[in-house]
């Protein structure tokens, strides 16, 4: 009998892919069998995602993407049914994110940060669902934030997005479980990444914060994919309309 995680044979759509998470998503689906199409703005960035992914014995398509563009996500999903014929999985990872006291925040930067962050999860899974819907099957991840679970003082509208994308991903859960796909959204805590040593020096509360960690570390891209390969495989066959939480322990004590 074949592992419960196994996805071989299995065709994942991942925004955001990059780099970064998005990009550690991609890699360690393939690394247990799916098929990939890497999505990001930067052609360059997805096509070293799309090389690694094949060099695992695996096919990739890379599609430079703005997925806050709905033409051109209807476009990757024609790509991806010509390329491979059914979509399985899409992994709805990009967003973005910065520090601005409320008063300090514009009009306009509220509406980039609630696109980036809310609406696009929102369009590539309308974009897909057509597809997963005929084939009655399928399987939607959202990554969203812890911060989206609690307050978060300068980053009001990045908050209130991931917010809105787990209610999204209730909503959508529900709404589309009778064609048997399911959605379900990951919340990840304090993750490393390139920027967060200038961000600790600019911003104290965050330093504390990271101080009462219950685990004592800032999570990995690792820990997160861990989370993406649970949700995307047989083993969360019963599994929908949750929101799992992998920051340490960290909203466990901060509330």
């Amino acid at each position: 009998m074949g592992s419960m995680f196994d996805l071989t044979k299995r065709v994942a759509i991942v925004t955001g892919s990059g780099r970064g998470i998005g990009k550690a998503i991609a890699l360690g689906l393939a690394q247990a069998g799916a098929d990939v199409v890497v999505l990001a703005r930067t052609a360059a960035d997805i096509e070293k995602t799309a090389s690694e992914i094949r060099a695992l014995g695996r096919r990739a398509l890379a599609i430079p993407t703005d997925v806050r563009v709905s033409d051109q996500i209807y476009n990757v999903v024609d790509a991806a049914m010509k390329e491979f014929g059914w979509i399985d999985i899409l992994v709805n990872n990009a967003g973005a994110s910065f520090f601005t006291p409320t008063l300090q925040l514009s009009e306009g930067g509220w509406d980039a940060l609630v696109r980036e962050n809310l609406k696009t999860p929102f369009l590539v899974s309308k974009a897909v669902a057509p597809a997963m819907i005929k084939q009655g099957k399928g399987c939607i991840i959202n990554i969203s934030s812890t911060e989206g679970v609690r307050s978060a003082a300068t980053c009001a509208a990045y908050a209130a997005a991931k917010a809105g994308v787990i209610n999204l991903t209730r909503s959508l859960a529900v709404e589309w479980a009778p064609h048997h796909i399911r959605v379900n959204c990951i919340s990840p805590g304090y993750i490393e990444n390139p920027g967060m040593p200038e961000a600790l020096e600019q911003f104290p509360a965050l330093k504390e914060r990271l101080s009462r960690v219950p685990l004592q570390r800032t999570g990995n891209q690792e820990d997160i994919v861990g989370g993406v390969i649970y949700l995307a495989s047989d083993a969360s066959s019963y599994v929908t309309g949750a929101n799992i939480i992998i920051d340490g322990g960290m909203t466990a004590v901060l509330g």
